[in-house]
Parts: structure tokens; sequence; C-alpha cells
């Protein structure tokens, strides 16, 4: 299945008194490079939303924590499709500074139609499913990556 990989820099505002990564920007890191991936894809969040009024709303998230990260760390967070069911994606996710695994988890998320402030899971079309199912990984290593995800 599809997969993508982002680097991303340790800031001092993710990090606790102690210096170390404070646990909940493991999440955000999760979001960023879920939004990544999708972009990496052709899926973009924000063309999802214009050409199909799709959003794909965060359904449930878990991290399991394994190694400390600290200001100033390098990371790379590689992603990958691990499961494609009628109405949801999950994303597994893995934290690395350089070749330690730091942590892990995933993301599920909806497909969900929003039409006139409604909105509703709905099936995930065939052309979507393709794209997902392809043996492909991409890299947005040394990009510019936002954080507004």
């Amino acid at each position: 299945m599809r997969s993508n990989e982002i680097e991303l820099l340790v800031n001092w505002g993710d990090t606790d008194k102690a210096g170390i990564v404070y646990y909940p920007n493991y999440f955000k890191w999760f979001d960023i490079a879920g939004h990544q991936f999708f972009r990496s894809c052709d899926l973009s969040p924000r063309q999802l939303e214009e050409e199909r009024q799709i959003i794909v709303p965060m359904l449930d998230a878990r991290c399991s924590f394994e190694k400390p990260l600290l200001y100033e760390d390098v990371i790379t967070i590689k992603t990958q499709v691990a499961e494609i069911n009628n109405k949801t994606i999950k994303l597994n996710h893995e934290v690395f500074r350089g070749e330690t695994r730091t942590g892990f988890g995933y993301e599920l998320r909806g497909w969900v139609k929003q039409t006139n402030n409604v909105i509703k899971a709905v099936p995930i079309p065939e052309d979507v499913i393709a794209i997902l199912n392809q043996d492909i990984h991409t890299s947005d290593k040394g990009k510019r990556i936002s954080f507004n995800a």
C-alpha cells in the first residue's frame, strides 16, 4: 500500500520543562503527516473538499511511545496505509530519530460528504481506493512542511 515520509525539527515549544517532547505533539505530528500523505497522493484535503465535498475527519488515534525526543532532534515520520474499509482509512505512523524508532501509532479517518451543513460518511470511491492501494513510496524529506495541517 501507499506510503510517504516527512522530516520535521523538534521545536522548543514541543518540549516540556525538562526539554523532552511533550507527548501530545506526536498526535500533532501524526495529523501533519496524514495531511501531507494525502497531498502526496494528489488527494489534498483542500482539493477533496472543494472538488468532491469530502472531508477526512479523525475518528480515532493511538500512539505508543518508545524513546524520548529532545529539542532540535530531526525526526522522520513514516506514514503508510494500513486499512481501507468502506468508509474509513487507517494510516500507520512511525516516528524515527535517525534509525531509532521513538514511537508509533495510527489514525483512523472517515470519508465524509459535506453538503448543506449536513455531514455523512459515504463509501470511498474506487479511484481513491486504487490510488491508496498503489505500492508507491514518496518522500517529502527536505521540503518545507507547513505546520498548519
